[in-house]
């Protein structure tokens, strides 16, 4: 049977700053679920929230990029938004870009994850499961370094020596700098991984969009691989990614999965989206209330029955007791950047600082620059006579 599982996340608005939804804001989109399974739009549904973002994960067989179902979200979002302004919340509405999406949501603002495959058909198939991981304070650039060495990198995922994973998979990478449209690149690890890493590590501008198996044809991953500011032509902030991974089997297990954000690597984000800092695994639902806004992820694990439903419990990775070292060590490196405040690589460059009065502050001064004569670069100043005092 053929199943769409989407993930679609967004920031609407939040309690004493970029911290939380309200209850008020998730139960009003978690009743809009419920309505939507009720009504046959969608085949199931799970609501959460990571920082300040709610997130809805839905199955449905509508395929990918279904109009009804990405108004839906969209409706549901507004809706939490009214409720979020008439409490005066912060941000309220703020990843809705567009008046009215036309269909498709990417390009509107929210972030959005789907994967669509047969559903239990396959003989290389025969337990469907998966995990979302949801990020919030960083952008879409944040799951480059964890996927590359997931699906590419042997020392973090074992299994890509194994007959089923040792062909590889091939990368689908996105040029975020593009606003005309999605400009695709696809690469074959581990032929191209030296290429693949060449791009990845730039996360301001190239991310990924989708990784598949080259032994079975089938996508193992999506990401929400825009960047709001391409989007909206204007600096609008970091954009908060989500990421749909299907695990097992052909694809790699869990613990080959997160073991790479073992690293709490840096990534671009924190406060006002303008910092360079470690990205800190958490449990679902977690506020992010910290010393500093420290981007953050979370990662639910699911398993689906044939007719596309979840089953009725779901995994919390990032909540068992083994990730509080990770989280030490991410507030450690945080201190440790964060020390030194607004000089060098602690901060992201002027093109990505969402300060954007930064540009503006920094444009009056180089104004003011001016070149003095001897300094080279002109014609030569006139001779002066140079007076020299006596001791």
């Amino acid at each position: 049977m053929r199943t769409t599982i989407s993930v679609i996340k967004a920031d609407v608005g939040s309690i004493g700053g970029h911290t939380m939804p309200s209850a008020r804001m998730l139960d009003s989109v978690r009743h809009d679920v419920a309505d939507a399974i009720d009504q046959g739009l969608i085949v199931d549904g799970f609501v959460c929230h990571t920082g300040d973002d709610i997130c809805m994960i839905m199955s449905h067989r509508r395929g990918k990029g279904d109009a009804d179902i990405h108004r839906f979200a969209w409706d549901a979002f507004l809706g939490a938004t009214a409720i979020a302004k008439t409490y005066g919340l912060y941000g309220a509405g703020q990843d809705l870009l567009v008046d009215a999406p036309s269909g498709n949501l990417r390009g509107a603002g929210p972030g959005v994850a789907e994967l669509e495959f047969d559903l239990l058909e396959a003989k290389h198939r025969q337990a469907e499961s998966f995990m979302v991981l949801a990020a919030d304070k960083c952008g879409p650039g944040a799951y480059n370094l964890p996927l590359f060495l997931a699906f590419a990198d042997p020392m973090y995922c074992a299994g890509l020596m194994l007959p089923q994973m040792i062909k590889g998979f091939r990368f689908r990478i996105i040029d975020m700098d593009n606003v005309a449209g999605d400009s695709i690149i696809e690469l074959d690890a581990p032929e191209d991984a030296y290429h693949i890493a060449a791009l990845l590590r730039d996360n301001e501008r190239f991310g990924i969009d989708a990784i598949i198996s080259r032994g079975f044809g089938e996508q193992a991953a999506a990401v929400s691989a825009q960047r709001l500011h391409s989007i909206a032509g204007k600096y609008t902030g970091k954009d908060d990614p989500v990421a749909l991974i299907r695990n097992q089997g052909i694809f790699p297990a869990p613990e080959e999965l997160l073991s790479p954000f073992v690293k709490a690597h840096y990534v671009g984000g924190d406060a006002r989206g303008s910092h360079v800092m470690p990205l800190m695994p958490v449990a679902v639902n977690t506020a992010v209330t910290g010393a500093y806004c420290l981007p953050i992820v979370s990662c639910l694990g699911f398993s689906m029955e044939g007719s596309g439903h979840f089953t009725d419990a779901h995994t919390d990775f990032f909540a068992n007791p083994a990730w509080d070292e990770v989280r030490r060590r991410a507030q450690q490196k945080a201190i440790e950047m964060r020390s030194q405040g607004w000089s060098g690589a602690a901060m992201l460059p002027y093109s990505e600082l969402e300060y954007g009065g930064f540009r503006d502050t920094v444009g009056g001064l180089v104004k003011r620059f001016q070149i003095e004569a001897g300094g080279g670069g002109g014609p030569e100043p006139t001779p002066t006579t140079v007076h020299v005092r006596q001791s």
